[in-house]
């Protein structure tokens, strides 16, 4: 079976500085692959690289068999690519309601799409807070939202860009409870997270990345037994 996304040889940066060195990545259809590193080593750059949000040097970005590279976001998107960004980014003068039904669709004519019913039985807190907007929310709320707000599009591939950054431990648990569920439900997922422990319980697969290249994969036993690489790349 062919990958679902597959990068190749990503070449980007800003400006006259040089970000990613041949970046590579590949997840087949209901795989969940981490993409792990310290700060400042290309993982955003990566993923802005993939929705069209940040040209690329040189390099092929396919999904689903076709080339994406060079597609704008909003094109990216329809493919069937979901994004939940670094930050969250909600629309804070909408309710939550206003911004899950903002991105709605079922392109892809899924077997059971997502709905609000869903969404809200996913993140019971969000149908409690239905009616407040975006900028009233805690940041916890505002990234349940902004993954319910991703799986609105219904995508074949959910990318979570810091998905735990700066969360209490119990939204966190909640988070990653949600992303067991959409796992086991067959969702593709690409995460990029410093919580270890909870990825490797999660994740079929993961790539380090040191300097905008990857330099270790495997999965995560392999990860699991070998500290010298967790304290190398990821200081853990």
């Amino acid at each position: 079976m062919g990958a679902l996304l597959e990068i190749e040889d990503l070449v980007s940066g800003y400006g006259r500085s040089q970000v990613l060195h041949g970046m590579r990545l590949r997840i087949d259809a209901g795989q969940c692959v981490t993409l792990l590193g310290r700060n400042g080593m290309g993982k955003t750059t990566t993923v802005k690289s993939i929705m069209g949000m940040h040209p690329a040097w040189r390099g092929r970005v396919r999904f689903g068999g076709a080339e994406i590279h060079g597609l704008p976001s909003h094109r990216v998107a329809r493919c069937g690519i979901g994004l939940v960004p670094e930050g969250r980014q909600v629309f804070p003068n909408l309710s939550v309601e206003e911004n899950l039904v903002a991105t709605a669709a079922d392109r892809h004519g899924k077997r059971n799409p997502w709905t609000l019913a869903r969404i809200y039985e996913l993140f019971p807190r969000l149908r409690e807070r239905a009616g407040n907007f975006g900028n009233q929310l805690s940041g916890g709320e505002q990234q349940m939202l902004a993954v319910g707000r991703a799986l609105m599009t219904n995508p074949e591939l959910l990318i979570l860009d810091e998905a735990t950054e700066g969360l209490s431990p119990l939204v966190r648990q909640e988070i990653w409870a949600a992303l067991a569920l959409l796992r086991r439900e067959g969702m593709a997922i690409l995460v990029i997270d410093k919580n270890l422990a909870p990825l490797l319980q999660l994740a079929d697969r993961h790539y380090i990345v040191e300097k905008g290249r990857v330099v270790w994969e495997g999965d995560s036993d392999a990860l699991r037994s070998d500290p010298a690489v967790r304290e190398k790349y990821l200081g853990a």
